[in-house]
Protein backbone atom coordinates (compact mmCIF):
# COMPACT_ATOMS: atom_id res chain seq x y z
CA UNK A 1 0.00 0.00 0.00
CA UNK A 2 1.54 3.39 -0.97
CA UNK A 3 3.14 5.40 1.56
CA UNK A 4 0.81 8.98 2.05
CA UNK A 5 2.42 11.98 0.92
CA UNK A 6 2.62 15.15 3.86
CA UNK A 7 3.43 18.18 4.18
CA UNK A 8 2.41 21.23 6.46
CA UNK A 9 2.04 21.74 10.45
CA UNK A 10 1.88 18.83 12.48
CA UNK A 11 1.54 17.52 15.69
CA UNK A 12 2.98 14.43 18.01
CA UNK A 13 -0.29 12.32 19.16
CA UNK A 14 -0.17 11.25 22.55
CA UNK A 15 -2.88 9.68 24.27
CA UNK A 16 -4.55 12.21 26.24
CA UNK A 17 -5.16 13.77 22.76
CA UNK A 18 -7.15 11.37 20.98
CA UNK A 19 -10.64 12.20 21.63
CA UNK A 20 -9.65 15.94 21.23
CA UNK A 21 -7.96 14.78 17.72
CA UNK A 22 -10.64 12.91 16.35
CA UNK A 23 -13.13 16.10 16.67
CA UNK A 24 -11.22 18.40 14.92
CA UNK A 25 -12.22 19.59 11.61
CA UNK A 26 -9.98 18.18 8.55
CA UNK A 27 -7.28 20.26 7.95
CA UNK A 28 -6.85 21.31 11.29
CA UNK A 29 -3.84 19.70 12.03
CA UNK A 30 -1.58 18.20 8.35
CA UNK A 31 -0.22 15.42 10.13
CA UNK A 32 0.70 13.91 13.13
CA UNK A 33 3.50 11.85 14.46
CA UNK A 34 4.25 8.75 16.65
CA UNK A 35 6.78 6.52 18.43
CA UNK A 36 5.56 3.05 16.68
CA UNK A 37 6.56 1.22 19.69
CA UNK A 38 3.92 2.71 21.68
CA UNK A 39 1.16 1.75 19.11
CA UNK A 40 2.24 -1.92 17.35
CA UNK A 41 -0.15 -4.30 18.98
CA UNK A 42 -2.35 -2.25 20.30
CA UNK A 43 -6.38 -3.03 19.66
CA UNK A 44 -9.67 -2.88 21.08
CA UNK A 45 -10.93 1.00 21.53
CA UNK A 46 -7.59 2.55 21.30
CA UNK A 47 -6.79 0.50 18.05
CA UNK A 48 -9.95 1.53 16.03
CA UNK A 49 -9.28 5.14 17.17
CA UNK A 50 -5.76 5.34 16.18
CA UNK A 51 -7.18 3.51 12.88
CA UNK A 52 -9.42 6.17 12.40
CA UNK A 53 -6.92 8.85 13.02
CA UNK A 54 -4.79 7.44 10.78
CA UNK A 55 -7.66 7.25 7.92
CA UNK A 56 -8.43 11.01 8.01
CA UNK A 57 -4.32 12.34 7.88
CA UNK A 58 -0.89 11.38 7.41
CA UNK A 59 0.73 9.96 10.21
CA UNK A 60 4.70 9.60 11.04
CA UNK A 61 6.86 7.22 12.94
CA UNK A 62 9.37 8.17 15.00
CA UNK A 63 11.34 5.44 16.80
CA UNK A 64 12.77 4.91 20.40
CA UNK A 65 14.50 1.53 20.80
CA UNK A 66 16.18 1.39 17.34
CA UNK A 67 19.59 2.30 19.19
CA UNK A 68 20.91 2.76 15.97
CA UNK A 69 24.23 3.41 17.69
CA UNK A 70 24.82 0.65 20.09
CA UNK A 71 26.57 -2.54 19.17
CA UNK A 72 23.53 -5.33 19.90
CA UNK A 73 22.56 -6.94 16.99
CA UNK A 74 19.36 -4.71 15.78
CA UNK A 75 16.30 -5.71 16.39
CA UNK A 76 14.93 -7.71 13.50
CA UNK A 77 11.74 -8.74 15.07
CA UNK A 78 11.14 -4.97 15.85
CA UNK A 79 11.70 -3.64 12.41
CA UNK A 80 9.73 -6.15 10.70
CA UNK A 81 6.32 -5.01 13.05
CA UNK A 82 7.69 -1.46 12.27
CA UNK A 83 7.62 -2.22 8.69
CA UNK A 84 4.18 -3.96 8.63
CA UNK A 85 2.70 -1.49 10.87
CA UNK A 86 3.98 1.33 8.53
CA UNK A 87 2.49 -0.40 5.34
CA UNK A 88 -0.85 -0.91 7.20
CA UNK A 89 -1.34 2.69 8.06
CA UNK A 90 0.06 4.14 5.08
CA UNK A 91 2.90 5.91 7.06
CA UNK A 92 4.73 7.93 5.02
CA UNK A 93 8.58 7.97 6.80
CA UNK A 94 10.24 6.56 9.52
CA UNK A 95 12.65 8.60 11.55
CA UNK A 96 15.03 7.57 14.52
CA UNK A 97 17.28 9.37 17.09
CA UNK A 98 21.23 9.55 15.83
CA UNK A 99 22.12 8.21 19.64
CA UNK A 100 22.38 4.52 21.41
CA UNK A 101 19.92 3.24 24.01
CA UNK A 102 20.82 -0.12 25.31
CA UNK A 103 23.84 -1.76 26.84
CA UNK A 104 22.86 -5.36 28.28
CA UNK A 105 19.62 -4.06 28.14
CA UNK A 106 17.26 -0.71 27.47
CA UNK A 107 18.81 2.55 28.85
CA UNK A 108 15.51 4.21 28.43
CA UNK A 109 17.41 7.49 27.41
CA UNK A 110 18.90 8.28 24.28
CA UNK A 111 22.74 8.67 25.07
CA UNK A 112 25.35 10.39 22.67
CA UNK A 113 27.53 8.96 20.31
CA UNK A 114 31.64 9.58 20.20
CA UNK A 115 31.80 12.06 17.00
CA UNK A 116 34.57 9.28 15.51
CA UNK A 117 35.49 8.22 11.98
CA UNK A 118 34.98 4.76 13.71
CA UNK A 119 31.48 5.63 14.82
CA UNK A 120 30.24 7.06 11.37
CA UNK A 121 31.20 3.66 9.58
CA UNK A 122 29.37 1.82 12.54
CA UNK A 123 26.05 3.54 12.42
CA UNK A 124 26.23 3.62 8.29
CA UNK A 125 26.54 -0.12 8.36
CA UNK A 126 23.67 -0.65 10.89
CA UNK A 127 21.29 1.96 8.96
CA UNK A 128 22.21 0.52 5.34
CA UNK A 129 20.92 -3.25 7.43
CA UNK A 130 17.61 -0.81 8.81
CA UNK A 131 16.96 0.60 4.85
CA UNK A 132 17.55 -3.01 3.66
CA UNK A 133 14.58 -4.61 5.89
CA UNK A 134 12.58 -1.94 5.72
CA UNK A 135 13.12 -1.39 1.75
CA UNK A 136 13.01 2.49 1.83
CA UNK A 137 15.40 4.86 3.08
CA UNK A 138 14.77 6.40 6.82
CA UNK A 139 16.19 9.76 8.62
CA UNK A 140 17.88 10.08 11.94
CA UNK A 141 17.50 13.26 14.19
CA UNK A 142 20.15 15.18 15.26
CA UNK A 143 19.97 14.79 19.28
CA UNK A 144 21.06 16.89 22.06
CA UNK A 145 23.28 15.75 24.33
CA UNK A 146 25.04 16.88 27.52
CA UNK A 147 28.42 15.50 27.16
CA UNK A 148 30.31 14.72 24.04
CA UNK A 149 32.92 11.32 24.47
CA UNK A 150 35.82 11.13 22.36
CA UNK A 151 35.13 13.82 20.03
CA UNK A 152 37.65 13.87 16.87
CA UNK A 153 35.31 15.55 15.04
CA UNK A 154 32.78 18.85 15.34
CA UNK A 155 29.00 17.64 15.71
CA UNK A 156 28.22 19.09 12.44
CA UNK A 157 30.53 17.32 10.44
CA UNK A 158 29.81 14.07 12.35
CA UNK A 159 26.26 14.42 11.35
CA UNK A 160 26.79 14.91 7.66
CA UNK A 161 29.64 12.06 7.63
CA UNK A 162 26.61 9.98 8.91
CA UNK A 163 24.34 10.73 6.45
CA UNK A 164 26.60 10.83 3.57
CA UNK A 165 28.07 7.30 4.67
CA UNK A 166 24.22 6.06 5.17
CA UNK A 167 22.94 7.45 2.78
CA UNK A 168 19.71 8.48 4.69
CA UNK A 169 17.98 11.42 5.90
CA UNK A 170 18.17 14.25 8.19
CA UNK A 171 14.97 14.94 10.52
CA UNK A 172 16.15 18.50 11.48
CA UNK A 173 15.08 19.03 15.25
CA UNK A 174 15.50 22.93 15.67
CA UNK A 175 15.10 23.11 19.56
CA UNK A 176 17.96 20.30 19.63
CA UNK A 177 20.04 23.00 17.82
CA UNK A 178 19.39 25.76 20.38
CA UNK A 179 19.58 23.20 23.53
CA UNK A 180 23.32 22.40 22.28
CA UNK A 181 24.29 25.76 21.14
CA UNK A 182 23.74 26.64 25.17
CA UNK A 183 25.51 23.96 26.10
CA UNK A 184 27.96 23.72 24.38
CA UNK A 185 28.72 27.28 23.63
CA UNK A 186 28.40 27.45 19.99
CA UNK A 187 26.61 29.42 17.60
CA UNK A 188 23.41 28.13 16.68
CA UNK A 189 22.69 29.83 13.25
CA UNK A 190 26.09 28.53 12.12
CA UNK A 191 26.03 25.13 12.70
CA UNK A 192 22.41 24.97 10.73
CA UNK A 193 24.14 26.14 8.36
CA UNK A 194 26.28 23.36 8.23
CA UNK A 195 24.32 20.42 8.02
CA UNK A 196 23.34 18.88 4.83
CA UNK A 197 20.05 20.43 4.38
CA UNK A 198 19.78 18.51 1.04
CA UNK A 199 18.88 15.32 3.12
CA UNK A 200 16.08 17.10 5.23
CA UNK A 201 12.12 15.56 5.24
CA UNK A 202 10.85 17.35 8.04
CA UNK A 203 11.89 19.45 10.85
CA UNK A 204 11.12 18.76 14.69
CA UNK A 205 10.32 22.01 17.13
CA UNK A 206 9.75 21.48 20.86
CA UNK A 207 10.25 23.39 24.19
CA UNK A 208 12.80 22.60 26.66
CA UNK A 209 13.67 23.22 30.69
CA UNK A 210 16.06 26.21 31.94
CA UNK A 211 18.04 24.23 34.57
CA UNK A 212 20.72 27.00 34.74
CA UNK A 213 21.64 30.07 32.56
CA UNK A 214 24.18 27.62 30.73
CA UNK A 215 22.21 24.43 31.09
CA UNK A 216 19.27 23.62 29.02
CA UNK A 217 17.14 20.12 29.01
CA UNK A 218 15.79 18.72 25.84
CA UNK A 219 12.27 18.31 27.87
CA UNK A 220 9.41 18.60 25.25
CA UNK A 221 7.67 19.89 28.20
CA UNK A 222 7.29 23.62 27.82
CA UNK A 223 6.43 26.33 24.86
CA UNK A 224 8.28 26.72 21.91
CA UNK A 225 9.95 29.99 22.92
CA UNK A 226 11.25 32.45 20.36
CA UNK A 227 14.81 32.31 19.58
CA UNK A 228 13.56 28.60 18.43
CA UNK A 229 10.93 29.87 16.02
CA UNK A 230 13.69 31.91 14.54
CA UNK A 231 15.90 29.27 14.06
CA UNK A 232 12.54 27.44 12.62
CA UNK A 233 12.26 30.71 10.17
CA UNK A 234 16.12 30.20 9.45
CA UNK A 235 16.12 26.75 8.64
CA UNK A 236 13.21 27.03 6.48
CA UNK A 237 15.41 30.53 4.12
CA UNK A 238 18.12 27.92 3.98
CA UNK A 239 16.53 24.77 3.12
CA UNK A 240 13.00 26.04 2.33
CA UNK A 241 9.80 25.06 3.58
CA UNK A 242 9.69 21.83 4.97
CA UNK A 243 6.51 19.73 6.85
CA UNK A 244 7.46 20.62 10.62
CA UNK A 245 6.07 19.00 13.55
CA UNK A 246 5.46 20.22 16.68
CA UNK A 247 6.53 17.91 19.74
CA UNK A 248 4.96 18.24 23.35
CA UNK A 249 5.33 14.80 25.61
CA UNK A 250 4.40 15.80 29.10
CA UNK A 251 3.17 18.75 30.96
CA UNK A 252 0.81 18.73 27.97
CA UNK A 253 -1.82 21.82 27.73
CA UNK A 254 -5.28 21.25 26.43
CA UNK A 255 -5.59 20.71 22.54
CA UNK A 256 -6.28 24.27 21.32
CA UNK A 257 -2.42 25.72 23.27
CA UNK A 258 -1.03 23.45 21.17
CA UNK A 259 -3.10 24.50 17.83
CA UNK A 260 -1.80 27.60 18.58
CA UNK A 261 1.40 26.39 17.87
CA UNK A 262 1.01 25.02 15.16
CA UNK A 263 -1.03 28.07 13.73
CA UNK A 264 2.52 30.08 14.38
CA UNK A 265 4.51 27.01 12.41
CA UNK A 266 1.52 27.85 9.49
CA UNK A 267 2.15 31.55 9.77
CA UNK A 268 6.14 30.80 9.45
CA UNK A 269 5.85 28.76 6.58
CA UNK A 270 3.55 31.53 4.61
CA UNK A 271 6.08 33.89 5.63
CA UNK A 272 8.89 32.39 4.19
CA UNK A 273 7.07 31.03 1.15
CA UNK A 274 5.67 34.43 0.22
CA UNK A 275 9.53 36.22 0.86
CA UNK A 276 10.77 32.97 -1.62
CA UNK A 277 8.40 34.23 -3.94
CA UNK A 278 9.46 38.04 -3.93
CA UNK A 279 12.96 36.64 -4.21
CA UNK A 280 12.40 35.43 -7.44
CA UNK A 281 10.24 37.63 -9.32
CA UNK A 282 13.21 40.36 -8.06
CA UNK A 283 15.25 37.91 -9.73
CA UNK A 284 13.17 37.31 -12.96
CA UNK A 285 12.65 40.77 -13.21
CA UNK A 286 16.39 41.77 -13.00
CA UNK A 287 17.36 38.98 -15.94
CA UNK A 288 14.67 40.44 -18.20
Amino acid sequence: MQARPFDGAGLGLRRSLMGPLAELEPGEVDFLEVAPENWIGVGGRLGRAFGALAERQPVLLHGLSLDIGGFAPLDTGLLAKVRDFKRTHRCPIYTEHLSYCAADGHLYDLLPIPFTEEAVRHIAARVHQVQDLLGERIALENASYYAAPAQQMSEAEFIRAVLEESDCGLLLDVNNIYVNSINHRYDASEFLAALPGERAVCIHVAGHYVEAEDLRVDSHGAAVIDPVWDLLAEAYRLFGVLPTLVERDFNIPPLPVLLAEVARVRAIQREQLAGAHARAARMAGARA
